[in-house]
């Protein structure tokens, strides 16, 4: 699958505190082991919904990823980050439930 990064959302990433690469992403994608899951908070619901997981790169850094699916695109990157104590545990909770 292809991974999607505007222009804007490449600047966004590398002015985090750590920056996050596009590499990082893909080492993110490639390590997942829990589920994806959708944000269903009011301000942040889209078409097509909001996902997310917390993966760790091949070096054992934690991100949280937060993408949409564009079917016959692609995944659209929306942002990244390193995830608080609360991100933590609401994935560690949901995100490796059974469907």
């Amino acid at each position: 699958m292809k991974l999607l990064f505007s222009h804007k959302i490449r600047l966004k990433l590398a002015t985090k505190i750590p920056p996050v690469t596009e590499s990082e992403i893909v080492e993110c994608f490639s390590n997942r082991d829990g589920n994806f899951l959708e944000d269903s908070r009011e301000d942040h619901k889209s078409d097509p919904p909001t996902q997310w997981f917390i993966a760790e790169t091949d070096y054992g850094k934690k991100l949280k990823i937060v993408f949409v699916y564009r079917e016959n695109m692609g995944i659209a990157i929306r942002t990244a980050y390193v995830p608080n104590d609360d991100e933590l545990r609401i994935y560690n909770k949901y995100g490796y439930e059974k469907g």
